[in-house]
């Protein structure tokens, strides 16, 4: 073959350039596309294994405070036993009889639901990392992160409110906790879900800005919204809570009147809600800076 034959096959015209150049603009371009469908597995499983015990930590954490609490809302509602007494009585179960209290049925319906909750949020934030190609330890704000993370909620906490309503609600016969009252619960955990998921990310920026240099040196923006948002909500969420209670505990109750449903839910708002916001504090306050930085160490060794 000679020298103008070869010259020919190296470079046959197609269009206005040469094919070998057209090769290497379509290999320089197929990377990019390449990287956009391909997921970041590296070490998923260790990764994955991290949110399990940055949830664990957590929910280890706060749930023996919650147990009390919502014990002491239960018993306080149905009129078993006064908050305060109710609340003394499981304090001193913890302190003198702590094994009694940690393998109780209350404990592990309490710390099963935390632990769901973190490991769902964990495990859509470390799905969005490998999808993303972002930093293991990066955290979303999207979305679906308040869907996933609402649904495991809300199965986790309707089954452990009522279990929690038979348990310490109304002397007498377990009775199936109605529809009206689930609903109520629902709402409740989705205004509290997304008060702790979603806000904290939205607002720790602005909150930074806010603060100042000198103040975000011992504490975040991010740490200070993690506490305050569900917090908050609390005062809008707890009358739909007592109201979902009433309606179990006094099923023949008139809504309006001295002693009706509404008389009820007000006279017990200041101290429920004030309740609600220590128990949400650990919870989602405690709990999600724990969570947090638990994650976000264990997903920086593992990056090293």
């Amino acid at each position: 073959m000679g020298e103008g034959q070869k010259a020919d096959k190296r470079a046959v015209a197609v269009g206005d350039e040469p094919v070998v150049l057209q090769e290497k603009q379509a290999k320089r371009a197929t990377p990019p596309a390449l990287a956009q469908t391909k997921w970041n597995t590296d070490k998923l499983g260790l990764r994955m294994g991290s949110d399990a015990l940055a949830a664990g930590a957590a929910g280890a954490l706060v749930a023996p405070i919650i147990t009390i609490i919502d014990k002491g809302i239960m018993e306080n509602a149905s009129g078993r036993n006064p908050l305060g007494e109710s609340l003394k009585k499981s304090a001193k179960e913890l302190l003198l009889k702590p094994h009694r209290f940690l393998t109780s049925k209350p404990f592990a319906l309490i710390f099963t639901l935390y632990f769901g909750t973190y490991f769902t949020a964990n495990t859509i934030d470390t799905v969005s990392s490998a999808r993303t190609h972002t930093p293991f330890s990066s955290i979303t704000a999207g979305t679906q992160k308040f869907a996933f993370t609402s649904a495991s909620n809300l199965a986790l906490c309707l089954y452990k409110d009522n279990k929690f309503t038979q348990l310490f609600g109304t002397p007498g016969s377990k009775r199936p906790v109605p529809l009206p009252t689930f609903a109520l619960f629902t709402v409740r955990d989705c205004l509290t879900i997304f008060a702790s998921f979603n806000l904290p990310p939205l607002f720790a920026p602005k909150l930074e800005e806010k603060m100042g240099e000198e103040v975000t040196k011992y504490v975040s923006g991010a740490s200070v919204a993690q506490f305050v948002t569900p917090a908050a909500i609390q005062f809008v969420s707890t009358p739909l809570h007592l109201l979902g209670l009433d309606l179990y505990n006094r099923p023949e109750a008139r809504m309006g009147g001295a002693e009706g449903r509404v008389s009820k839910v007000v006279m017990d708002w200041g101290k429920s809600a004030l309740a609600r916001i220590c128990r949400i504090v650990p919870a989602f306050g405690v709990g999600g800076v724990v969570n947090t930085k638990v994650r976000k160490g264990l997903m920086g060794t593992l990056e090293e």
